[in-house]
């Protein structure tokens, strides 16, 4: 487990299905995801499989919050492309319960993956895409430290009409210059 203040990460399980089907047919969760199509709950178990066998680093991880005296799970996140001669890495998210958006469990959730990227994995750059119509995905990477490094303009077709991709991301030494200023 990776814990957070509030938060912890734990593989993914394959009772975990039924909530990532649900949030992965939810136009509202799937807003900001390249995701064009309703899946089904065997492309789900499938997903879920597939991402079991792949490199340790690489395999998903649920995002839950403490409820008490259990934990709940909100969403998942992974790092993929990771290039290790290069240290990079993409990096995805998906808070797919939408009763906790605008909590701070995603920019509480970026910060902690970050760290994880940074000071477990050793990585030197996380980098990601976000639709320029996610603005609340936009602020939470921003809040953990990701600037904006370039656009590709309209190059995602989304409800009828094309959005652009931003490209954003983090060095290891500008996450760790506050930390170090402390």
């Amino acid at each position: 487990m990776i814990y957070g203040k509030r938060i912890r990460f734990r593989a993914v399980e394959k009772s975990d299905v039924p909530k990532f089907h649900e949030w992965i047919n939810d136009p509202e969760v799937t807003e900001g995801l390249l995701v064009n199509l309703p899946m089904s709950f065997a492309d789900e178990e499938n997903w879920i499989e597939h991402a079991g066998k792949g490199e340790q680093a690489e395999k998903p991880l649920a995002i839950e919050i403490k409820e008490k005296d259990a934990w709940r799970l909100i969403g998942s996140w992974s790092l993929f492309h990771i290039d290790w001669i290069n240290s990079v890495a993409e990096f995805g998210i998906m808070i797919g319960d939408k009763s906790v958006w605008n909590m701070g469990y995603g920019t509480e959730a970026v910060q902690l993956i970050l760290q994880h990227g940074f000071d477990t994995l050793n990585l030197n750059s996380i980098y990601l895409r976000v639709y320029s119509t996610n603005l609340r995905a936009k602020r939470a990477y921003e809040k953990a430290g990701f600037v904006l490094d370039g656009t590709m303009r309209q190059a995602v077709y989304k409800h009828g009409k094309y959005v652009d991709v931003h490209f954003m991301s983090v060095l290891r030494s500008e996450w760790n210059a506050p930390r170090e200023k402390r």
